[in-house]
């Protein structure tokens, strides 16, 4: 039987680093992982619609640091830096109301300059898409002609699954262009999850993106 692997934990310590970085032992271990897998939900929904690429986190004795990758970031920055204050105050407050460690807090949010290449802001996209009543076969063709047009990319499959077009029986639709070579490991393939909330029920959304083979440190395969 074959085995279903997330493409990002397939490539860790190939292509890919890990997305949380620290080193603890015992309670303090327990502390971490709590707080980290907290704070990361608690941005995901206080950050949607800002067009999210990826959300680090490091830490160390005394600080953490929180890396928000956006292809949007004067909407999280805002008016001379007011937006990034705001932000993080509310994990401050968010820490301490759960009673977790709260360190000094470092921001840094970096801008994603062709969002079209990142899985995560693609599956936001349809999403939107999704939830502004869109019927959803033109939805995954615009978004799959949107991100074939960069030349980054090599290939994109889009899955939905759930009550699709207002039936009354959940299915599946897939959307494929170009190739998304899953097994080789050298292959840089970037993997996001999305929902869309429909009044019919939720909606799964799965987004492959293949941007070529990296066969060197900063190299790729045009």
């Amino acid at each position: 039987m074959s085995k279903i692997v997330h493409p990002f934990a397939h490539r860790l310590g190939i292509l890919r680093d890990w997305r949380h970085r620290w080193f603890a032992v015992g309670e303090k271990y327990q502390q971490n992982l709590k707080a980290d897998i907290l704070l990361r939900e608690f941005l995901q929904k206080d950050l949607r619609g800002m067009h999210i690429g990826g959300i680090e986190i490091e830490r160390n004795e005394k600080t953490l640091r929180i890396m928000i990758q956006t292809s949007r970031p004067g909407l999280i920055i805002g008016r001379s830096g007011e937006g990034s204050l705001k932000l993080k105050n509310k994990i401050v407050s968010f820490l301490t109301k759960r009673k977790l460690p709260t360190p000094e807090i470092k921001l840094d949010i970096e801008e994603i300059r062709s969002p079209e290449s990142n899985a995560a802001i693609v599956a936001y996209m349809v999403a939107e898409g999704l939830e502004k009543r869109m019927p959803f076969r033109r939805v995954l063709k615009q978004t799959i002609e949107k991100v074939m047009a960069n030349r980054d990319v090599k290939g994109v499959r889009i899955s939905l699954g759930g009550m699709l077009g207002g039936g009354s029986m959940s299915r599946k639709e897939e959307l494929k262009k170009g190739r998304i070579p899953l097994q080789t490991f050298r292959s840089d393939i970037d993997y996001a999850r999305e929902r869309a909330n429909l009044p019919l029920g939720v909606i799964g959304i799965k987004v492959w993106i293949y941007r070529g083979e990296v066969f060197a440190a900063g190299s790729k395969d045009e």
